[in-house]
């Protein structure tokens, strides 16, 4: 199976190379805006220049591929500091990439959303059927990009699948990646390189976590589920994980004792108790039902998270 990897070089499409190449059964193709090279970290891999201005060049990638996951796309703060750029990247470069995909015969699309398109904060029972209400740049362009690919799955011009994803953590696949954001590993570089972890918050909200081992599992368990398991294609893909941030911050804590004898404490630079979201249940049943189960260690990723972080930012 011929797989292209769109974004291929950023911080999931790097773990999801890497884990399909530890398979026979898949041949990847990575698509990034830069040189085309292939990269110290997976040589062995083919990589194309994703021009997405052009139809031709598009077209051009798209032949011969049997799978496109679709990764490419603005981060929450690019969204938040230029929504029509997100508009048009989130939602009219998917458009053009479904067209391309569409015409040279490509079976199957898979495009990664994010739950937060639902609302934010996240709170209470959360399934597909939850209507969303986010009006953050960064929603409301993922929400663009799902829109188009549910309509061709919809008119059975390609099988269209939408991943709403939860928050994922672990390492990346290289030190370039642009991953530090996000809240498990920003708190794990702040612990490697400070030895000690700073809130932004009283520490009370909950989110779901899902480790990036059972994100690449989900899209290869959707990238081979049988097209009559499809459904419309909507899936909710999260961890069944969810702490407070505080309580975030105290299992790396507790990692990085185990793994080095260091103690690190965790203080909050808010300036008054904020809200303890208490009520969150991000539903994956429907993924579920199908087949998929988690199977991943939080303890691992947090661990192989916190070695990269002791090799590439440790003092």
């Amino acid at each position: 199976m011929r797989i292209l990897i769109t974004g291929g070089f950023g911080y999931l499409g790097g773990r999801l190379a890497q884990y399909f190449s530890t398979k026979t059964n898949y041949n990847i193709i990575l698509g990034t805006r830069k040189n085309p090279v292939s990269p110290e970290w997976l040589p062995q891999v083919k990589v194309v220049k994703t021009l997405w201005n052009s139809a031709t060049d598009l077209e051009k990638i798209c032949s011969n591929v049997d799978v496109i996951v679709h990764l490419a796309g603005m981060n929450a703060s690019d969204c938040a500091e230029n929504p029509l750029s997100a508009l048009e990247f989130n939602g009219i470069i998917t458009e053009r990439l479904l067209q391309a995909a569409t015409r040279q015969g490509v079976k199957r699309f898979v495009y990664l959303s994010s739950a937060h398109v639902y609302s934010s904060p996240l709170i209470g029972r959360i399934t597909e059927e939850t209507c969303p209400t986010n009006l953050h740049p960064y929603a409301t362009s993922h929400r663009a990009g799902e829109d188009v690919v549910r309509y061709v799955h919809s008119r059975s011009e390609i099988e269209g699948i939408v991943i709403r994803l939860s928050n994922s953590f672990g390492a990346p696949a290289h030190i370039k990646t642009n991953c530090w954001m996000l809240l498990i590993n920003d708190l794990c570089v702040q612990a490697i390189t400070n030895e000690h972890m700073v809130l932004q918050s009283s520490g009370g909200q909950r989110r779901d976590f899902i480790t990036l081992t059972d994100v690449c599992r989900s899209i290869e368990h959707l990238i081979i589920l049988p097209t009559d398991k499809l459904s419309n294609g909507l899936f909710n893909v999260g961890g069944g994980w969810n702490p407070t941030i505080l309580e975030v911050a105290q299992l790396i804590s507790n990692r990085i004792y185990a793994l080095t004898g260091k103690k690190i404490k965790i203080q909050s630079n808010a300036l008054r108790m904020s809200p303890s979201f208490t009520d969150l249940d991000y539903i994956t049943e429907k993924i579920n039902t199908t087949g998929f189960e988690l199977s991943s260690s939080v303890n691992d990723e947090i661990d192989n998270l916190i070695r990269f972080c002791i090799k590439h930012y440790a003092l």
